[in-house]
């Protein structure tokens, strides 16, 4: 059986790219580098791609994909998260902002990709749930369309931008208070438009969040077609060791402290060790519950899914008992 999976461009993945991730029982893998928001070797828009049909299997929006399952679209879910983000480093202000805390954010104007996009989910909950300042307080500014339609509660302050709106010179021109972005434009990467984090030392908060949790906030879930796992029901725990091979492999490559463009780069990899364990980064079920079961809570109460199922029901058969 050969599949065609879809994947971005991430360190973990470049096994797959570059054929060191060998196939196994019987399972070969067609790779495309399919970025979402941003241009890859084989495209972008990964995720609605893959509600077209057009890959058997691809890394997935966690937001979009509970949607999905609510609304019975016809993939499952692979318990292997390829990407992962906490919220509190990806909100971003201008460097002469007078808000310091999320607390601040409270009636502000803030700009995010869309409502359903996993890290806006996440963000809009730990807003409310980990910092007291509740989503439905902010009016949210909207770039993209939303991957899969929801009606938003009445009451709600929500705006879609103009098509190609820089939200940077948004930013400048103090149209918007906040951005949060896992890919900031560049109109504030490169410092044309001077911005920081709204939380001045991200890294401890991140830190904090993670011994309080006890997980990395998952954003993606291999997603894969109802139809090909009925064909092979042991496929979803075939690809769970694949992506546990392309990890080890990946690993692996910081062994040279060269190998990454990072000076420091293998002495960062040894910290990280350190401050989170040795694998921040768990497959299965079990080890990632209470990290869906609040994804699942966050989703409902932003009005993205009505249904009352399980995180057992995200996944194929197969894939359950992990």
């Amino acid at each position: 059986m050969e599949l065609t999976i879809a994947l971005e461009r991430y360190d973990r993945h470049v096994p797959f790219f570059d054929g060191t991730v060998k196939p196994r029982d019987g399972v070969s893998l067609k790779v495309f580098q399919v970025g979402q928001s941003h241009p890859a070797r084989d495209g972008e828009d990964r995720h609605g791609r893959m509600l077209k049909g057009e890959f058997d299997a691809a890394e997935f929006s966690m937001s979009t994909y509970l949607m999905a399952i609510d609304r019975g679209l016809l993939i499952t879910g692979v318990p292997v998260f390829p990407r992962r983000l906490f919220s509190a480093g990806l909100f971003f202000v201008r460097k002469d902002s007078p808000l310091r805390t999320p607390a601040d954010l409270r009636g502000k104007r803030v700009a995010i990709r869309s409502f359903q996009t996993t890290l806006s989910l996440l963000a809009k909950g730990d807003l409310k749930f980990e910092y007291g300042v509740p989503w439905e307080e902010i009016h949210w500014l909207l770039e993209d369309d939303e991957k899969i339609a929801f009606e938003p509660r009445p009451g709600l302050r929500i705006e879609h931008l103009p098509a190609g709106a820089d939200v940077g010179h948004l930013l400048r021109d103090s149209k918007v208070d906040a951005v949060i972005q896992p890919h900031p434009p560049k109109s504030m990467t490169s410092g044309a438009v001077p911005m920081r984090r709204l939380i001045e030392d991200a890294d401890a908060e991140e830190l904090r969040y993670f011994k309080k949790y006890g997980y990395f906030p998952i954003m993606h879930i291999l997603a894969i077609k109802q139809e090909v796992v009925a064909r092979n029901p042991s496929l979803p725990v075939t690809l769970m060791a694949m992506f546990a091979d392309a990890r080890a492999i990946a690993a692996d490559y910081y062994s040279d402290p060269n190998w990454s463009s990072l000076a420091f780069g293998r002495r960062y990899f040894e910290r990280e060790q350190a401050m989170f364990g040795k694998n921040i980064w768990p497959t299965g079920l079990k080890a990632n519950r209470s990290n869906l079961e609040r994804f699942v809570m966050y989703s409902r109460d932003q009005g993205l899914i009505k249904g009352n199922f399980a995180v057992e029901d995200l996944f194929a058969q197969s894939a359950r008992d992990t």
